[in-house]
């Protein structure tokens, strides 16, 4: 059974970086995920997408991110990053890695793998 684990997550004041990692494990021959996202949800709001990058590591952002997100892989460790930078507490969320079988998805409801999430808090 595949596993994504986050971590990376923690209390930064506005203006600050964090990086975030998703680890995979548990990969199986019949298990395959193609696309990986990040997503995050704030307190009252609907989970939105961040960001997501392609086996061949094509890269989609949502607009309010774009200069300030990057998403990255390596395949060797099995790991997807989330750099985020110029934090504002707008970016406080709960952040979820997520894999999907399809090809460069960014559509939430095609992601069928999901990590228990790692709480970001940006103070003012």
């Amino acid at each position: 059974q595949v596993q994504l684990v986050e971590s990376g997550g923690g209390l930064v004041q506005t203006g600050e970086s964090l990086r975030l990692s998703c680890l995979i494990s548990g990969r199986t021959s019949n298990t395959e995920i193609i696309t990986m996202g990040w997503f995050r949800q704030a307190p009252g709001k609907e989970r939105e997408l961040v960001a997501a990058i392609g086996w061949r590591g094509s890269t989609s952002y949502k607009d309010s991110m774009k200069g300030r997100f990057t998403i990255s892989k390596d395949n060797a460790k099995s790991a997807v990053y989330l750099q985020m930078d110029s934090l504002t507490p707008e970016d406080t969320a709960v952040y979820y890695c997520a894999g999907s079988p399809k090809a460069m998805t960014i559509a939430e409801a095609q992601y069928n793998v999901w990590g228990q999430g790692t709480q970001v808090t940006v103070s003012s």
